[in-house]
Parts: structure tokens; sequence; C-alpha cells
């Protein structure tokens, strides 16, 4: 079996894994009534859809290990294919055709995107220097993603995406360094840069269950989306991948960036939007008054 195969496959249980995460994640945050962090850690839910995106973690890493970034990390793509029905399924209703049509058009752009990928099995490592950049630049965008404002689901959705997919640049880095046979198994840089592989996944575990408060579908397409461009973006630009096809591949990638741009419109525009209260309150209709009598002449 080729390295190529090995990588696919992984990728799509790798993918599986994480959709019933995210599913889980999103029911827990629908039902949690104040927001908290601290919350979460006694619900066993929590914990379970923890196990699920570490196993979705872990066939990740290995998938990694024979796969370039800009073929493994569209792959994840396939999270939101099965996710969003999953979702409906369990909230006992029909996916709308909105929905399907955002779903398709994400998937189709990331589809391009996987088509101008090309590479071997990587060879070629984030230096110490390169993580360390990588990773100040990253925790300042997360801290200004993350800042409150407008939109918080789908600003903490992007902060999500980009702290996955910088993790997973920094774990090819762990993985081919400690697989490789002709160095030490776990040298200081190789456990400084697992450490900030660590603090990369939690943030954007983290990141995404806030943003799922808003509903499933549009921050998943946007952490979807978020993920592989980032993790292309550091492969293209510091490990020396390639886009395949040229100035036609480039254009072609372009494409596909904006069609799963725009599903991601379409998503956030989909799906049940319960109304919001605040806290401990309920809503309670406006009363109608009797019009004023005119004055009289």
């Amino acid at each position: 079996m080729s390295a190529a195969l090995i990588a696919v496959l992984l990728s799509l249980l790798s993918a599986g894994a994480y959709a019933v995460a995210a599913v889980a994640q999103e029911r827990l945050a629908s039902r949690t009534a104040r927001p908290g962090v601290l919350r979460l850690f006694g619900r066993r839910a929590w914990w379970w859809s923890v196990l699920l995106n570490a196993t979705g973690a872990l066939l990740h890493v290995v998938a990694l290990r024979y796969g370039p970034l800009t073929v493994v990390q569209p792959l994840g793509a396939l999270t939101l294919v099965a996710a969003v029905p999953l979702g409906a399924r369990i909230a006992r209703r029909r996916v709308s055709a909105v929905e399907w049509r955002g779903t398709g058009l994400t998937l189709l752009g990331l589809g391009a995107l996987l088509l101008t990928a090309s590479g071997p099995a990587p060879d070629d490592v984030l230096s110490v220097p390169e993580a360390l950049a990588v990773s100040a630049t990253t925790a300042a965008l997360i801290g200004a993603l993350a800042w409150p404002g407008a939109r918080p689901g789908l600003r903490h959705a992007t902060a999500s995406g980009i702290a996955s997919g910088v993790a997973s640049a920094l774990t090819q880095t762990v993985t081919v360094a400690a697989t490789d046979r002709t160095g030490p198994l776990l040298s200081a840089p190789t456990v400084g840069v697992a450490l900030l592989v660590a603090a990369f996944a939690t943030a954007g575990l983290l990141l995404a269950q806030t943003a799922y408060r808003g509903g499933l579908g549009a921050p998943l397409a946007v952490v979807t989306l978020a993920n592989p461009l980032a993790a292309a973006l550091i492969g293209v630009v510091l490990l020396g991948e390639r886009l395949r096809g040229g100035v036609a591949g480039v254009l072609l990638a372009l494409t596909g960036a904006a069609l799963a741009s725009w599903g991601v419109v379409l998503l956030s525009r989909a799906g049940p939007r319960p109304a919001r209260t605040e806290p401990g309150t309920a809503f309670v209709p406006r009363q109608q008054t009797a019009p004023e009598p005119l004055p009289r002449p």
C-alpha cells in the first residue's frame, strides 16, 4: 500500500471521529445555559467529545507522517459532510436545502484545493526558529480573533481552525523528527515543539466549543476552511510544498477558496436560530396598551 493511500485512509477515519466530536460539542453547548469552560469539566459528555477529538488527532498525526499538509488537511472537509446531517438527525430535523448547498459548495471548493496539492511524504520540517515565529504570530492572531465583540461564533471558529492548522504543521515536525532514526528520539527542541502542539490543540478545542453555541453548520464550516488554509500556507511558504499546475493551479486554488467561502456564507444563514435570552430570565411579550384618547376640542 502506497504512502499516499495510507494518508488518505487515515484522514478519512480522522474526519469521522472529528465529525462525531463536533456534533457532541454542539449539543453540549446548546444545552449549557451559561457560558464557561470550567463548568464543562464535570460533564461526562464533554470528556467523550475530548476522547473523540483525541482519537481524530491521533489518526491525523499518523496521516501526516505519510502525506504532505496540502493533501492531508483538505480531507478534513469530510468532517463537514458527516457532521451536518448527523447533527440534524440527532436534533430530529431535516437538513435544509440551503445547508446542503452550503456543504456542497464548501466541499467543492476544498476539493479544488486538494486537486492542486501535490508532493511526496514529508521530509522537510520546521526549524526551531520557524516554529517559534509561527507560534508567536498564531498566538497574536488568535488573541485578536478571540477579543470580545460582534459575531463571536464565527471569529472563535476562525481562531479554532487556525490553531488546529498550525498544530498540524507543528505535529508534522514532531512526528518526522521523532521517527528519524539518525537523531535522538526526544531532543529538547522536539519536546518544546510538542508542548506548542498541545497548547494550540487545546486552544482549538476550547474555541470550537464556544463557537458551537451559535449552532453547528457555519462554525464547523469556518473551522473546516481555516484549518487547511492555515496549514497549507505553512506548507507552501516554509516547507517547500508546491501547488500542481503552475499558474492554472493557482487560479484553481483561488476559485476553490472562493467557492468554499460562499459555502460558509450559506451555512451561516441556514439552520435553526433559537431565540437568545439572558440567563435566568424568560421571554415576556410586550403588553399591548390601548391607544390614548384624542384630546377634546
